[in-house]
């Protein structure tokens, strides 16, 4: 048996329904309702020319025409309810289907702004190999396990002094070549020769491998055959033969360079006659010390000590007392303080051991350590400066705690014509 139709009407619902409803009662009697049973009707209410069309319903089992999202004819999204139902009453989604993502109404939530997140609560991010921070440990301390070694600082196992260097092994490095050099000098002069050759050998080496930074390639054959030239004339015919090897060396390396070409000729040119002077002719001054007869080894020794002095000196000073930079764009660890550590210490033992070898009033021994312990330190602060135009921090890393042999020569090569003219004058050469 069919219900009474709520509406008024004698028709009965349900199965005995026919296929198009009655008219209903409409405040218009022209325009019939629409909805599921009746689509020509609802294309007709929105047929007027101030309206826009609405697209006929679906089934939720008819295929998708909905270029946008796939599951729906072609409708206004306003037309949808937030469950995805036509505001008409009819659920097109189909029994038991969920809502859909995209029928949520996600537009009408306020945007997040980053400021609007509390990230002072959570914990601050670590990198995977960082370790845990010790709560009981002050925060401005480094972490144990942190210090990685570099060029300019040393690695946290090795022992290094307040100067920078590594104490222990420079002692043992400087105990070493003062062996090599004082015995052969007491024992046997022309092997001290040798040793002074080998050493203007190195130090045109190095010479030649730093400026190399610069751009500048100096031939290095004809430079280290002239130095250990310069070194024989000087020790077999005097000051005026080493000049001329000086020149022979300066000529040589002028042809040799020749047959690499004109490219670059006049700046690698330059650079061989740096070397060329700094290395092997100062350096020759040493091998006019030991020709003295006589007393050549009493010579370099006094020039020897003078410099020891005033490196230690300088050094006690400096670490000590060291507050005023002395040259601080070319050489940031020297100080005014540790200058005057330098010729003190030379003054009061040159004074000591001049008058002690040679007789010399000592005022005349403190004035030959002043002199000396000043050409030390300006061929220091002078091998600093080419250093720092290069780029480099050592010549070399042939000594361990020194860096390369021409980092322990730069003092010496500028002592030597020093003594050299000093002692010629205090100490007049017999025969």
């Amino acid at each position: 048996m069919s219900h009474p139709d709520p509406y008024g009407g004698a028709e009965p619902r349900g199965w005995d329904r026919p296929e198009r409803p009655p008219a209903l009662p409409w405040p218009e009697r022209d325009v019939e309702p629409t909805g599921p049973w009746n689509r020509q009707s609802g294309a007709d209410l929105y047929a007027g020319p101030q309206a826009r069309p609405r697209p006929t319903a679906r089934r939720y089992d008819e295929p998708a025409l909905d270029p946008y999202d796939g599951h729906g004819d072609r409708y206004d999204r306003h037309d949808v309810d937030r469950y995805g139902a036509y505001d008409d009453g009819y659920d097109r989604r189909g029994p038991g289907r969920p809502p859909r993502d995209d029928d949520m109404p996600t537009s009408a939530l306020p945007p997040v702004r980053d400021d609007d997140v509390p990230t002072s609560q959570f914990p601050p991010v670590r990198e995977p190999s960082e370790p845990e921070r010790d709560p009981q440990r002050p925060p401005g301390r480094r972490q144990p396990g942190r210090r990685r070694a570099s060029a300019d600082r040393p690695a946290t196992g090795q022992a290094s002094s307040r100067a920078g260097r590594n104490l222990p092994a420079a002692i043992g490095v400087g105990l070493g070549l003062g062996a090599l050099i004082l015995i052969p000098l007491f024992f046997y002069l022309p092997a001290f020769l040798a040793v002074v050759a080998g050493a203007v050998g190195v130090g045109i080496w190095e010479m030649a491998r730093a400026v190399r930074r610069s751009g500048a390639h100096p031939p290095l054959v004809p430079l280290i055959a002239g130095g250990v030239l310069m070194i024989g004339l000087a020790w077999y015919a005097g000051p005026d033969a080493l000049s001329l090897g000086l020149l022979v060396t300066v000529l040589g390396t002028m042809i040799w360079r020749l047959g690499d070409g004109p490219g670059g000729f006049q700046r690698d040119l330059t650079a061989a006659t740096l070397i060329a002077v700094y290395v092997p002719f100062l350096g020759g001054f040493a091998a006019l010390l030991a020709a003295a007869p006589d007393d050549g080894h009493l010579r370099v020794l006094a020039t020897l000590v003078a410099v020891v002095l005033s490196d230690t000196g300088g050094y006690a000073a400096g670490v000590s007392f060291g507050k005023h930079p002395m040259a601080p764009s070319i050489s940031p660890k020297k100080s005014w303080e540790g200058f005057a550590g330098s010729v003190s210490a030379a003054a009061v033992g040159s004074a000591v051991l001049i008058w002690q070898l040679f007789d010399v009033a000592p005022w005349w021994g403190a004035l030959f350590g002043v002199a000396v312990s000043v050409a030390a330190v300006l061929g220091d602060l002078g091998e600093s400066m080419i250093k720092r135009d290069l780029g480099v921090k050592d010549m070399s890393n042939l000594l361990p705690g020194h860096g390369g042999l021409m980092d322990r020569l730069d003092s010496i090569l500028f002592a030597v014509p020093t003594a050299y003219l000093l002692l010629a004058v205090f100490v007049p050469v017999v025969g």
